[in-house]
């Protein structure tokens, strides 16, 4: 846990309403948040063997996550240099031995360097790094894959998860292995009312009754700090109301690895803007947002398991990820009613309980990087990209 004071006299208000709404405001946010900051992709264990890949689409940008033939995990543009086309169109599976363009037929091999272009003798010579696919940025950080769309002032991976890097080292991450694979879930609110319900545990009680059971006054949030935030809770004593949360009590048992203060406790590491990664004694998980639209939204999560995963500690899987199921439907109609709100012309903007810190840190985690997020009152749509620049300005100057 870091040593971190929450402030006392902080502003309670959140961001205006009319920032979950604004068309133009979605296309600063995709340009400077979804592309300039790190987003997890997968798992190295999601592509295990040479050829495996994993495609991943964000705001417009496309993505390939694959192992070559020499183990290395490497990640490019999914666009094809020749007309564009994607060059790997499903979501997953194994391209042997080379990349070949379902368009005109060109090859890459899995390094990403060009291996030939269909009908050659058309083209003048192509240099195999030239006209080699695009690279990504990539960082591996305790078995979770990071990308980066666009270079910009973010630290590394490892020096932005630094601070939990002995904690989350204690789960032996990298060697877990998949269990479902990867889902979506589409969600109709904009992506930041999906951040706002999961950056808080203040609802835990009323919303939550599964989570209450589990963990109950345990829960505990940190704020963002840096770009990054920590939530824990640890198992309340009592057996559970819920027949789900009753019997996880009983089975829940860690692997021998794992550290003692880990036992009993689940935990969230957010990565600021759209994702967490959480940890229970059984299984590791990433979960994030992304916007499809003003008003709609992509979930995507993936959950992994221990490889060497006895009956009970697979029973107690199956429960948590019951409990689990259950909190984000909960969370998914909290979003739509929050949502929903925020286009109301009586809305006059949050007030937050002291207990919301995550809410409002994150919050000024956005300010920071778009300064328009602090007008009270909608600019024309047409004027956002204007005045966000000029506002970035004087705040420089």
């Amino acid at each position: 846990m870091r040593d971190i004071q929450i402030p006392n006299d902080w502003d309670r208000k959140g961001l205006p309403g009319w920032c979950y709404h604004s068309a133009e405001l979605l296309e600063l946010e995709k340009e400077e948040l979804f592309k300039t900051h790190w987003q997890i992709a997968c798992h190295v264990s999601d592509i295990p063997n040479a050829g495996d890949f994993q495609t991943f689409d964000v705001c417009g940008e496309r993505a390939i996550i694959l192992r070559d033939t020499e183990g290395n995990v490497r990640a490019f543009h999914n666009v094809c240099r020749h007309r564009g086309s994607r060059l790997v169109a499903e979501d997953s599976g194994n391209c042997p031995n080379a990349m070949i363009c379902p368009f005109h037929g060109w090859v890459y091999n899995l390094d990403g360097t060009l291996r030939g272009a269909a009908r050659p003798e058309s083209y003048p010579p192509l240099d195999k790094n030239e006209f080699g696919l695009r690279v990504l940025d990539m960082e591996v950080w305790n078995g979770f894959i990071f990308i980066r769309f666009k270079s910009g002032p973010q630290p590394s991976v490892a020096e932005l998860l630094q601070p939990f890097a002995e904690e989350a080292a204690g789960y032996q991450m990298t060697d877990h292995v998949p269990t479902d694979g990867i889902w979506t879930e589409e969600t109709p609110v904009n992506w930041k009312s999906v951040r706002d319900v999961d950056n808080e545990g203040y609802h835990v009680a009323m919303a939550h009754p599964a989570l209450q059971d589990l963990y109950g006054t345990t829960y505990y949030d940190e704020p963002y700090v840096d770009g990054i935030s920590r939530t824990e809770g640890v198992y309340t004593p009592s057996k559970g109301r819920r027949w789900a949360v009753r019997n996880y009590k009983k089975l829940s048992k860690p692997q021998a690895f794992l550290p003692e203060d880990l036992h009993r406790k689940w935990l969230y590491y957010g990565i600021f803007p759209n994702a967490v990664i959480a940890a229970t004694p059984e299984t590791v998980l990433f979960y994030q947002e992304f916007p499809t639209s003003v008003n709609s939204s992509v979930i995507r999560s993936a959950t992994y398991r221990h490889v060497n995963e006895d009956r009970q500690q697979r029973a107690a899987r199956y429960l948590a990820s019951r409990i689990d199921r259950e909190t984000v439907d909960e969370d998914i109609q909290l979003t739509i009613w929050s949502n929903e709100s925020m286009a109301s012309e009586f809305f006059e903007g949050f007030f937050l309980s002291d207990l919301e810190y995550g809410v409002r840190t994150h919050h000024d985690h956005l300010r920071a990087v778009l300064p328009i997020y602090n007008i009270q009152e909608a600019p024309a749509e047409d004027q956002v990209r204007k005045v966000n620049a000029s506002m970035a300005t004087q705040s420089t100057s």
